[in-house]
């Protein structure tokens, strides 16, 4: 078990915030498999936990919402933000460029009870984000990051009086900009002194985006150099991943982006493995087919529209089918439906008694490649902003996906 403040994870995993993917009903799916994981092994709930204070089955992190949009209350934002239904603690990940508003946004969430545990988004490696001073690039300035952790632990210290636990705040980085300028360490030893509860490192820079192997290596050093929990992020697609990256790091726990895409039951085999079980989750096509079916009418009941649901929905069916002989046309007719009904059709038509193919497995989602990091004008001189640096910093946070 391990503890983030007084919020205790029975078993060492989170789903990473992906825009557009782990919206409730897929977060949902993905929590219901690492339960089931968890009690088909030796897990056992500690007495006297309660709902806010006990994830048994890991941390079921919301889509990052950035503070601007959460302290304007933009309707989408609001509705992205709504507690799912039966998660015992309720997991919101921030993103913000300036304290008061990072502040402000932790405030609502607490005092409008909407989270249990508060992680802020320093990652982001986007180009549109990165050059404005945000995202993976915000760290290098030491004292804006300084600031912003700073505001969002005081802002939950002085909320959680009305609450029955104080809701911890985690943060989550990269390694740094790129080899030459990193910032891991850094960051680490500013959170720590912040109050920060927790930290997430995604071992790669800025410059990687999501490309090459992720660096393990920092991960062990990040866990030696500080003494708050450290979840390891990167290359992570098999419950064997997850136990290796453990073992090899020493890291309190593991975190899972894109090696979840059509595969949410990576969960129930990472639970399973953690609580002494070898069983690990194979589906015949049948059997995800119908975790499809159930995906698309939680997300009917969460958008309250059938039509957009679908939409939604739509990215999925190619990460679901990865591997299974279903061919192109299908493919490309299960990405268009636009009604349960049609889905359930298309669905019913193919051989679904395959079994769970060995293709299916391994990395998933596009690495792409590295890109040179943009960042704005003299932002490498220093690790404290200028006059002009700080006046535009706000902007870092316009249209950036998330609300």
């Amino acid at each position: 078990m391990i503890n983030i403040g007084e919020v205790a994870i029975g078993t060492p995993v989170m789903l990473s915030p992906m825009a557009g993917v782990t919206n409730p009903p897929f977060r949902q799916i993905c929590r219901e498999f690492g339960q089931l994981g968890a009690q088909s092994g030796n897990f056992e709930a500690p007495s006297g936990r309660t709902d806010g204070t006990y994830a048994p089955a890991g941390l079921y992190i919301c889509e990052m919402i950035t503070t601007r949009a959460l302290v304007e209350r933009i309707p989408e934002t609001l509705n992205m933000v709504k507690p799912d239904v039966g998660d015992p603690v309720r997991s919101v990940q921030l993103y913000g460029v300036q304290p008061a508003t990072t502040a402000a946004a932790v405030k609502i969430l607490i005092e409008e009870d909407l989270a249990d545990h508060i992680d802020l988004n320093f990652g982001c490696p986007v180009p549109k984000v990165t050059r404005k001073g945000g995202g993976s690039a915000l760290p290098w300035k030491h004292d804006l990051f300084e600031e912003v952790v700073t505001a969002a632990v005081e802002a939950s210290e002085a909320t959680s009086k009305h609450r029955s636990h104080q809701v911890p705040v985690s943060a989550k980085f990269r390694i740094g900009i790129d080899d030459d300028h990193e910032t891991y360490r850094d960051v680490a030893k500013i959170a720590r002194n912040a109050g920060i509860s927790a930290l997430t490192l995604h071992a790669r820079t800025t410059q990687q985006h999501y490309a090459g192997e992720a660096d393990w290596e920092k991960i062990a050093i990040l866990k030696e150099c500080s003494d708050l929990p450290v979840f390891g992020n990167g290359d992570v697609f098999e419950a064997s991943d997850a136990q290796r990256m453990m073992d090899y790091t020493g890291c309190d726990g593991v975190v899972i982006g894109r090696g979840c895409q059509g595969r949410p039951w990576i969960f129930f085999d990472i639970a399973a493995a953690q609580h002494g079980s070898t069983e690990r989750y194979r589906p015949t096509l049948r059997e995800v087919a119908d975790v499809i079916v159930r995906h698309a009418q939680l997300s009917i009941e969460h958008f309250d529209d059938e039509h957009r649901a679908l939409r939604e929905m739509r990215k999925h069916m190619s990460w679901y089918m990865r591997g299974f002989s279903v061919g192109g046309e299908v493919r490309h007719e299960l990405g268009l439906v636009s009604t349960l009904e049609e889905l359930k059709q298309r669905l019913s038509k193919l051989d679904l008694d395959q079994e769970f193919p060995q293709a299916a497995q391994g990395a998933r989602g596009r690495a792409g490649n590295p890109k040179r990091p943009h960042l704005p004008e003299s932002w490498l001189d220093s690790h404290t902003l200028n006059e002009m640096q700080r006046a535009k910093i706000h902007e870092a946070e316009i249209g950036v996906s998330g609300g």
